[in-house]
């Protein structure tokens, strides 16, 4: 393996969770691709018939006051005066893409980091699923082994005493 241009923890830490899709925010594309956010974006629109809405979407202004939120950042940069539009982001085919449009030598070699990224996390997520069903056999397994032993205990909770006998000395006569 070649030296990366960019730590894989760094792309790592930019691919988020949104509506249920593994995406990185323009912004941090750009960062990655060493261009500004606004070049990124007018590359995507001059070639928006290759990001169809898998690919690329566009946040909701709740979505983008979330994420400001949860990283305590402005996220104003840019320049003058921060964004006037929200943010887009891109899903694994949508950053795929971006190769095919943002064309520099660097863009190629970052392109390669985030799509190791994104199948590194992808075998990561495949394992934690394989646990957690191995976790769940393992469970009900043991469920209905203990369903046994509580079947069991209950048995014995439940049964019916045993007859008493009459305490102390009996004759033979006593129970004519």
């Amino acid at each position: 393996m070649t030296d990366s241009l960019i730590p894989m923890e760094r792309i790592e830490k930019a691919i988020l969770l949104i509506r249920g899709q593994k995406v990185i925010l323009d912004s941090d594309l750009a960062q990655l691709y060493g261009v500004a956010t606004k070049v990124l974006n007018q590359a995507v629109k001059r070639n928006l018939d290759r990001f169809p809405e898998d690919f690329m979407f566009q946040l909701t202004q709740e979505e983008a006051e979330t994420l400001r939120s949860q990283f305590v950042t402005s996220n104003t940069g840019e320049g003058q005066g921060g964004r006037r539009y929200l943010p887009n982001v891109f899903t694994e085919q949508g950053v795929a893409m971006l190769s095919s449009v943002l064309r520099s030598p660097q863009a190629v070699q970052v392109n390669i980091e985030i799509m190791r990224a994104f199948v590194r996390l992808r075998k990561l997520l495949a394992s934690n699923e394989e646990l957690a069903q191995h976790l769940g056999a393992l469970e009900q397994k043991y469920d209905e082994q203990f369903a046994i032993v509580f079947e069991a205990i209950r048995q014995l909770i439940e049964s019916p005493d045993p007859p008493k006998r009459p305490m102390g000395f009996t004759s033979g006569h006593d129970q004519l």
